[in-house]
């Protein structure tokens, strides 16, 4: 379980939580997580998943390494990328459990309305 957040956020601390927000702010960086929940996969195999080029692929590759959600291995010319940090997963059930709620307050809402 996730420790919980320090009352008050020191600055240091929220300006690193809201880099690890906007890291994962990209639809495609999502569906690259999600991919990868599946296990190791290589650029071209994530590119042809999700239908998206190797370079941008690749580009957001990057950006999730280097926020440590993500390892990178080099075998040959290829590289393979795996999850690093599966808490990631733990953050977006909860936000997919909040959109779930919303959700379903806005159909009961409209039904009311109708």
């Amino acid at each position: 379980m996730a420790e919980a957040l320090p009352h008050p956020v020191t600055p240091p601390l929220a300006e690193l939580i809201a880099g690890r927000f906007r890291v994962l702010g990209e639809p495609l960086r999502l569906r690259l997580l999600d991919r990868l929940r599946d296990g190791e996969a290589t650029v071209n195999e994530l590119g042809e998943a999700l239908g998206a080029t190797q370079q941008n692929v690749s580009k957001h590759l990057s950006v999730l390494h280097r926020a440590g959600m993500l390892t990178r291995r080099k075998h040959g010319t290829r590289v393979s990328y795996a999850i690093a940090d599966p808490s990631v997963f733990e953050l977006c059930a909860v936000v997919c459990g909040g959109l779930e709620r919303e959700l379903a307050d806005r159909a009961a809402a409209i039904r009311v309305a109708s």
